[in-house]
């Protein structure tokens, strides 16, 4: 689906005339609109949000909302795919803008993973069971419901790899290699037991042994931006802030995770932050 363009008599107003605009729409629509905002939304559009959070946890809060007949999503497409999936039949769910995409579930074509699951069949004796992480796309999340798998948060993640482990000789978790390779090391893998499949490359870039022998197998995928932090970042603030705390997000590199004083989601981030008294560093 294209974007329109938006009409000349929205763009043309100022600020101060759009936030009127939302507030006389949103007086008139009532409880039948509710607008979402994700936590990496900009203030002037957080501040029309019925509800901040994680992409899942606005995504259930919507579909709780039995009276909304409109969800308004401020986020990337896989979020409002996501509250599509979860709401009433009854409820419309729109996206503002169709062109913000999540450059990681970019990364997962589901036709890249049929051909991924077919060569790992073929080379896995056992039984083999996809996750995929919320950051995905909704085509992505059927092919793991299709084939006896799941859809993980980063909250969930750890708990949701032990359930697949506890029914499977193999996992292949999607689209994230960092929030796989660290989940999985948090439950006591070592890296050996991990291959990372590479979409553009014959077996994922990997020989069969390899591929027989991992235990978890990671899609090349990546956020772009948690990507951008190394560990030369960390190591210089705490050079130049002496006994600061850091904290990262799952999806991060490795080699960051394991200089951080603490890993969790971005709720729990949030979390840490808020509770953390005055003057903590």
């Amino acid at each position: 689906m294209l974007q329109t363009l938006l009409p000349d008599r929205f763009a043309r107003l100022n600020d101060n005339e759009t936030d009127t605009r939302i507030r006389e729409a949103r007086a008139r629509l009532g409880r039948r609109l509710v607008i979402l905002g994700h936590h990496y939304q900009r203030d002037e559009v957080i501040k029309f949000a019925d509800v901040r959070g994680d992409s899942f946890k606005l995504a259930e809060w919507a579909a709780n909302r039995k009276d909304a007949e409109y969800i308004v999503f401020c986020g990337v497409h896989f979020m409002a795919e996501s509250a599509d999936i979860l709401s009433a039949d009854y409820q419309k769910v729109v996206l503002p803008d169709l062109s913000a995409g999540c450059s990681m579930a970019d990364m997962a074509a589901v036709d890249q993973v049929e051909t991924c699951w077919e060569e790992l069949e073929r080379l896995t004796p056992g039984k083999i069971i996809p996750i995929t992480y919320m950051n995905s796309a909704a085509t992505i999340k059927a092919f793991c419901g299709r084939h006896g798998g799941a859809v993980c948060t980063s909250s969930n993640a750890a708990q949701v790899m032990r359930w697949a482990l506890e029914r499977s000789d193999k996992i292949l978790f999607l689209p994230d290699q960092h929030l796989g390779r660290n989940t999985a090391h948090s439950l006591g893998f070592r890296l050996e037991e991990m291959a990372v499949w590479d979409p553009y490359e014959e077996l994922g870039g990997n020989s069969a042994e390899t591929l027989s022998n991992s235990r978890i197998v990671l899609w090349k995928g990546h956020c772009s931006v948690h990507q951008r932090f190394l560990p030369q970042h960390v190591a210089q603030l705490r050079e130049r802030h002496p006994g600061i705390r850091v904290i990262s997000h799952p999806e991060c590199r490795f080699e960051v995770i394991q200089l951080s004083d603490d890993v969790g989601s971005t709720e729990h981030i949030i979390r840490r932050l808020t509770q953390s008294p005055a003057g903590t560093k």
